[in-house]
Parts: structure tokens; C-alpha cells; sequence
């Protein structure tokens, strides 16, 4: 296959007039009508407003009248994102006719910023575990990952720059890492979340799914800032500038994370990535979990189940059959919670979120393994988050990016987290992880 230049590359063409915007479009529309039997990540596409949608961006752009960094730049959206001109069903039949009157912050800021909205991508079940129809472009017998499976599919695939994706556990990194791209969550509080289905609203991230770190940066800057219409929206400077780094960043490494429940193979891939930075000149060093880490995933599942059965309380209580087998049960479970579980939980999270911050003091970044496991064979689970729903539950910033294949040819990645509010750091760490690694197949799609 042959893959989109970056984001980067794709506006200043655009501005430059070397590239008409409609022209791109069709780029993208003839690899979806390509790919997408064959891997089904788009929920809903509209093709003639999109090429008029193109035909004005480029009419501005020959005026020297851009909009902003994603002038003329197709994006992608999970279909629990807003958005006024297409429906956004949350994968849900309770919602099958639901068409928004307005768009999601993140989608405003988009369109704002020059993007197009090429389509909907196909989401698992109001972001939950029920694995949708979408595959692996990488191999169609083994998940894409959940819950931004078309997101992160509809990237690998070729078929669009950037798209959206969301994750309260691990439903951004996961995919990402499975699918063989790169996978960015900035710090909680960061993107709003107002016109986002929830899932768990004190867990719930928005952040972009690319090809490379820098595309990454450049979506999740437009998206990112502060929201007086989400109250959980944070007024903190944006700076996602990548900057060189010289010298190499200082890395953490948690041993643990790399020996516990990871799959040799995978292990493996990742230990040799890490040598690979530590022969470009990185220094690493063991750091050490805090004890809040014991309880990380119990505390974290509690406050999704419990969240999240408050959102759908109403649906659950009229049509229970509607929901799927997986975020049926975790309705169910939520509901039988006791306040003083959700309390504990929630006072654990705030523990952990300043606990966690004892592992940056002789370091940049962590380094973890994405997954692990690489994508795993069969359609019947989105994969395991064990990796990713700690930095869901603390907040912080964390990007994914790949880094080898396994004997079957699938994706291996790496995971970096950063300090809360330092995503320049953490992107800067990851741009030059990412150049020292390498990584650049592609799937044979």
C-alpha cells in the first residue's frame, strides 16, 4: 500500500497550491472503496458534501485565506463524537436515528482549524467491550482492538491522515498498538468531552490516532484547550511543541510491566526496542511502582462500572435487551455497587494520581509495552488493557508508537507516558523514539 504523506506535508501542499484539497479527497475515497470491504471501519461516509466541502477549502487556500494547520485535511471521528451533518449512533441501536444538532467541542475546533470530517468511524458499543465488525488491516482474522477499532483500522488502512478516538481503559493505545500506528491520550482534562457519549465521564480521554508523532501533535493541538461548556474541561496552557532532543531523554522503565502476564515474543521485541534507544544515547532507569498501584485496576474498573451504569441508567431501566452481552453487564454491575465502593475508588484515584508522579524524578518518560500481546487472533474481544487503564485511572499523557513485528507479522508497540500537562516532553521523547526505531512497514492490504 502506499501511505498518505504527513499531516504536515499534506497542508503546506495544500497552502502552496501543489495539492488541491478534492484531489486529496479522492485519494481517500477510492482507498476506503478499496479497503473497506474488507475491513469495515466507517459507519458513515458522505462523499458529494465532502468533495464540495473540498471545493471551498481550496478555493480559500488559492486566496492564501487557510484556516488553520489541518486546512484542506481529511480527519476521521468515532462515531460517540457529535457531529451535526452525520448521525452518531455510539454503535447503539438506541440511537439509530440520532442525528446531533451541533458538534463536539473536539469537532468545532476541527472544522476551525480547516479539517473535513471525512466520516464516522465504527465504535464498539457505546465505547464498551462488545468487539464491532471492524478488522485488523494488518490481518483480517485478528481484532483491530477496541473501542476506536474503525479509527484506528481506517489510519492503518491508508484511507484518512488522522482520526479520533476515545479511551476510558484503554480504547485509544490498545488499537493503536494492535493496528501498528501511532496512538496519542493527552492529560485528563485536556480535550473536552462536551457532545462525546460517555462511557465514564471521570475516565473518558479524547485524543487523535495517526501515522506518525508529529501528525499526532498537530490534531491534538487543534483539539485540545480549555471548554467553559465541560465542567471537567481544564484551563492549562497548550503547548505540544516537539522539540529536538539533545541529548536523548532520561527513560523510566517498570520491569515489572515488562515480565508480568507480556508474551515472550513480545517482551522480547520490546526489550530489543529499548536497546535500540539506549544505542541512540537514551539512559534508562528502574523505576519503581507505588503501592496505589496494587489496586490500580480494581479501583479503575469500579469507577467505569459505576459511571457508566449512571449514564445508561434510563436506557437500561426501559429496553435492558437492547444493550449488548459486555456493557450490558457492566451496567449491571455498576448498578448493584455500593456508594461507599465508587467513594473508595474515587479516593484511591486521587491517591494514585500524586503517588505516580514519584516515578518521573529522575526521568522524562516510562516505558512500558503497549500490550501484551500483539492483536490477538480471532474477532470475539477487543484485546486487553492492562497496560493502558493505569494511565486512564491516574490522568496522565501517553503515546504509542510501533516498533517490530512478530513471527505472524503483526504489530509490536511501545507505550511512553509523560507527567500530567507535559505532553511537549512526552511528544518530543516519542518523535525521537520513533526516529531511532524506525518502524516503517505497512500492512500488505
Amino acid at each position: 500500500m502506499q501511505p498518505l504523506p504527513s499531516i504536515a506535508t499534506l497542508a503546506e501542499q495544500i497552502r502552496s497550491g501543489d495539492l488541491n484539497p478534492r484531489d486529496l479527497i479522492e485519494t481517500c475515497l477510492a482507498r476506503i472503496e478499496e479497503t473497506e470491504p474488507k475491513i469495515h471501519a466507517w459507519v458513515a461516509l458522505d462523499p458529494d458534501r465532502v468533495r464540495q466541502e473540498a471545493d471551498i477549502l481550496a478555493k480559500e487556500a488559492s486566496n492564501g485565506s487557510a484556516r488553520g494547520p489541518l486546512h484542506g485535511v481529511p480527519i476521521g471521528v468515532k462515531d460517540i463524537v457529535f457531529t451535526r451533518d452525520y448521525p452518531t449512533r455510539g454503535g447503539s441501536e438506541f440511537l439509530e436515528d440520532h442525528v446531533p444538532d451541533y458538534d463536539a467541542t473536539v469537532v468545532e475546533r476541527l472544522r476551525d482549524a480547516g479539517a473535513i470530517i471525512l466520516g464516522k468511524t465504527v465504535t464498539t458499543e457505546f465505547a464498551g467491550f462488545d468487539p464491532a465488525e471492524t478488522r485488523n488491516p494488518w490481518n483480517t482474522e485478528h481484532t483491530p482492538g477496541g473501542s476506536s477499532s474503525g479509527s484506528a483500522a481506517a489510519v492503518a488502512a491508508g484511507a484518512v491522515p488522522a482520526a479520533l478516538g476515545s479511551q476510558t481503559g484503554g480504547s485509544i493505545s490498545r488499537p493503536a498498538a494492535y493496528c501498528g500506528i501511532v496512538g496519542f491520550k493527552p492529560t485528563y482534562g485536556r480535550a473536552s468531552l462536551r457532545g462525546v457519549l460517555e462511557l465514564a465521564f471521570s475516565l473518558d480521554h479524547i485524543g487523535p490516532l495517526t501515522r506518525k508523532v508529529e501528525d499526532a501533535a498537530i490534531v491534538g493541538s487543534v483539539i485540545s484547550g480549555h471548554d467553559p461548556k465541560d465542567p471537567n474541561s481544564v484551563d492549562h496552557p497548550v503547548d505540544f511543541t516537539i522539540h529536538p532532543c539533545d541529548p536523548a531523554p532520561p527513560i523510566g522503565l517498570v520491569h515489572a510491566l515488562f515480565t508480568e502476564g507480556t508474551e515472550d515474543e513480545t517482551r522480547n521485541i520490546t526489550l530489543s526496542a529499548v536497546g535500540c534507544l539506549e544505542s541512540g544515547g537514551a539512559t534508562t532507569t528502574a523505576v519503581r511502582l507505588p503501592k496505589s498501584f496494587a489496586n490500580v485496576h480494581a479501583m479503575h474498573r469500579i469507577i467505569m462500572h459505576a459511571e457508566g451504569s449512571a449514564y445508561h441508567a434510563d436506557r437500561f431501566s426501559r429496553k435492558p435487551n437492547l444493550f449488548r452481552p459486555n456493557i450490558r453487564r457492566l451496567i449491571e454491575e455498576g448498578l448493584l455497587l455500593p456508594a461507599a465502593a465508587y467513594v473508595e475508588a474515587k479516593k484511591h484515584q486521587a491517591i494514585f494520581r500524586r503517588d505516580i508522579l514519584s516515578m518521573f524524578r529522575d526521568v522524562d518518560i516510562i516505558v512500558t509495552p503497549a500490550t501484551p500481546t500483539p492483536a490477538p487472533h480471532g474477532l470475539g474481544s477487543t484485546g486487553d488493557p492492562l497496560f493502558n487503564s493505569p494511565w486512564s485511572h491516574s490522568g496522565l499523557p501517553t503515546v504509542v508508537i510501533p516498533v517490530g513485528l512478530d513471527a505472524n507479522g503483526m504489530p509490536v508497540s511501545i507505550q511512553l507516558v509523560g507527567r500530567h500537562w507535559d505532553e511537549s516532553r512526552l511528544l518530543s521523547a516519542a518523535a525521537w523514539c520513533e526516529s531511532v526505531i524506525g518502524f516503517d512497514a505497512l500492512p500488505n492490504l
